[in-house]
């Protein structure tokens, strides 16, 4: 099995900003998600805050909007992006949210 990175990208609302019922429905959400995907879920992640880039040439940029990351198991890129689908971030069907699946690499021996 191999890990992949899922990195959160979009506008999502700080939970702090929403009504409690809006809270209550998000992790309802994310609850059934982690359900489904069960023990291939290696590292739920957390909220990522605003972010800065650092250029190759000593230059600042700007980061992209990601906004949180989970880790998962999967045998396969394919099999981890099945895992994605119904993915709570991905509820709003607008075009603004995405999940980013990469695998995770091993290291090589030092």
């Amino acid at each position: 099995m191999s890990k992949f990175i899922l990195l959160y990208k979009g506008p999502a609302t700080p939970m702090e900003q929403m009504t409690k019922e809006q809270g209550d429905e998000v992790m309802a959400g994310w609850q059934t998600w982690m359900g489904k995907v069960g023990s291939a879920l290696v590292d739920m992640g957390q909220p990522m805050a605003k972010g800065k880039s650092v250029v190759d040439d000593g230059s600042a940029g700007t980061a992209d909007e990601f906004t949180g990351y989970s880790i998962i198991e999967a045998g396969n890129i394919d099999e981890a992006v099945k895992l994605v689908k119904d993915h709570p971030f991905l509820s709003d069907k607008s075009g603004k949210f995405s999940v980013e699946v990469f695998e995770l690499m091993p290291l090589p021996p030092m």
